[in-house]
């Protein structure tokens, strides 16, 4: 494969607003992982629709990096959502994938209603031994997640789930899934969401339980681990699993649940998507800063040519200004501070520039961008659908206004 050279060493400086050696450090042995270990595999194993081997999940659960929002005292690093970003940008800088599967831990799937056993999970969570998939869309139930038809009946001291899931990623390889099923039907004047609640399925890694199959989704990108539609027939969880909130938010007290806590759940889950959108698109903006020295054409480098000079110069800002916005609504989150709005500006912002950029890096590729031979139509592929899942672009636009402008009756 005719590549450029790997990620360079040294990442983007941090701002001065939010710099600190510690920062520093860690977004420098992000990229040096990404550069070193990631990037050959997603070499390999991206055109053949391959999965991350378990020995990249290790090696990643040793650095920590699953338990980076995971207090201290149940074993994680205490950090926070911009730490949670900065090595999230520079994983998805070299598989999106790769980015993505930190949020398989942080705490997710620990919602439990023993406390005891909350504590238990969050330490095997942080250390990479608790790694899940979240279930919540269905085929009729995307963006409107009130319209979930999967049920879950009470019987003794279980409850008993039905129905079908779709977009479950990693859920084979998964240590449980979280799933989202209809314990009752909403009563007159309540809102449509009313009786949804979130279960934890327990499992062995490579098998489903006993109730559930699963079909692959054969996707465009986004390779690295499976997607799987699931189909839940008599899947029993007991009411200890029945969960508290969505979202794991190891920094959150899991007692408060609620409106809030789901709702910051969003928000964090919003603003890491606008850092591996991020990533994808310095990876584009990179790989064609060298493309465009390499490329010769009538006795130049194509760089040396300015519409080029300026195509390049705008993907350079573009992507500049989506980071410092990540930056900034991931720091106000750390801040406690409320930041809904935000949070689907900044994913809407840097989803739509991911996509702009990488198409105008297979632009400058010219005819090899258009080719496996070129990391570029990866980085294509995948910023694609970072406008689509985490709520799509259209979601984000009506949750923006409907902040702005009231609604009619």
């Amino acid at each position: 494969m005719a590549q450029p050279d790997p990620i360079p060493p040294s990442p983007p400086d941090l701002p001065s607003p939010w710099h600190s050696p510690a920062r520093a450090a860690l977004q420098q042995e992000a990229r040096a992982f990404a550069r070193d270990v990631v990037l050959p595999l997603a070499d390999v194993l991206d055109p053949r629709k391959g999965e991350m081997p378990r020995s990249l999940i290790a090696a990643m659960a040793e650095k920590g990096w699953f338990g980076i929002t995971i207090p201290a005292e149940y074993g994680g690093m205490g950090l926070g959502v911009f730490e949670y970003g900065l090595v999230s940008e520079e994983l998805a800088r070299a598989w999106l994938s790769v980015g993505s599967i930190l949020a398989r831990g942080q705490g997710l799937g620990t919602q439990t209603l023993d406390p005891d056993r909350r504590a238990d999970l969050m330490r095997r969570s942080a250390q990479g031994r608790w790694i899940g998939s979240i279930s919540l869309s269905e085929p009729d139930a995307g963006s409107d997640l009130a319209g979930v038809r999967t049920r879950a009946v009470r019987e003794g001291d279980h409850w008993i789930l039905t129905g079908t899931k779709r977009w479950a990623g990693f859920a084979l390889a998964a240590d449980f899934i979280e799933v989202l099923a209809r314990t009752r039907d909403p009563e007159p004047g309540e809102s449509r969401s009313a009786g949804l609640e979130p279960f934890l399925v327990v499992k062995e890694p490579g098998r489903f339980p006993e109730g559930m199959t699963g079909r692959a989704i054969d996707k465009v990108g986004y390779h690295g681990f499976q997607t799987y539609q699931l189909e839940l027939d008599g899947v029993r969880v007991p009411e200890s699993d029945r969960l508290t909130g969505l979202y794991g938010d190891g920094g959150a007290d899991a007692d408060s649940g609620g409106f809030a806590a789901v709702q910051r759940g969003l928000n964090i889950a919003r603003v890491h998507t606008a850092a591996r959108a991020v990533g994808v698109a310095q990876a584009a903006l990179e790989d064609s800063q060298a493309y465009l020295q390499e490329r010769v054409q009538f006795g130049h480098p194509i760089g040396e040519f300015q519409a080029l000079r300026f195509a390049l110069a705008d993907m350079a800002a573009a992507v500049v200004q989506a980071r410092a916005f990540w930056h900034q609504v991931a720091h106000r989150l750390d801040q406690a501070e409320a930041v809904e709005s935000e949070s689907a500006m900044v994913k809407l912002v840097a989803t739509e520039m991911a996509v702009r950029v990488t198409n105008q890096a297979m632009q400058l590729h010219g005819g090899n961008g258009y080719t496996t031979e070129r990391r570029v139509e990866r980085y294509w592929r995948d910023a694609r659908l970072t406008t689509i899942f985490e709520g799509t672009s259209e979601i984000q636009r009506r949750i923006i206004s409907d902040r702005m402008l009231p609604r009619g009756a």
